[in-house]
């Protein structure tokens, strides 16, 4: 996925342990994987950012991708779907994502489940 949108190569090892991470500590999020045939079809992980302005987190989904045979099927519509009725069930404010800025097939997937493209910029510095 990080080759194919940004095409970053990621060291497989750092990866790994990162995916691990969450599966140890729960607190950091979960993943979400869609199968179509008993295959996977697609996933997510969603990642959480507590709001003090609103007393309450922020579910953020992160590293979506969906197998290129099943793009266009309504994989992360699902998924969405589902990552929405938690969220709402678990009490969140909101559903963030970052979305590349040429992605604009995303974009209009996004813009179609509701999602509005917010006034922030992201900004960050790598250490």
């Amino acid at each position: 996925m990080a080759w194919e949108t940004e095409r970053k190569q990621l060291d497989p090892q750092v990866l790994l342990r990162g995916v691990q991470a969450v599966l140890d500590e729960p607190r950091r999020g979960f993943y979400l994987v869609a199968e179509r045939d008993g295959a996977a079809a697609g996933c997510l992980l969603v990642t959480y950012e507590w709001s003090d302005w609103r007393n309450g987190d922020f579910w953020w989904i992160q590293s979506v991708y969906v197998a290129p045979q099943a793009r266009r099927g309504g994989v992360f519509r699902s998924l969405y779907a589902e990552v929405a009725k938690r969220a709402k069930e678990a009490g969140a404010v909101g559903l963030r994502l970052y979305v590349e800025t040429e992605n604009h097939r995303a974009q209009n997937t996004y813009q179609e489940l509701g999602m509005e493209q917010c006034h922030y910029f992201m900004y960050e510095q790598m250490l």
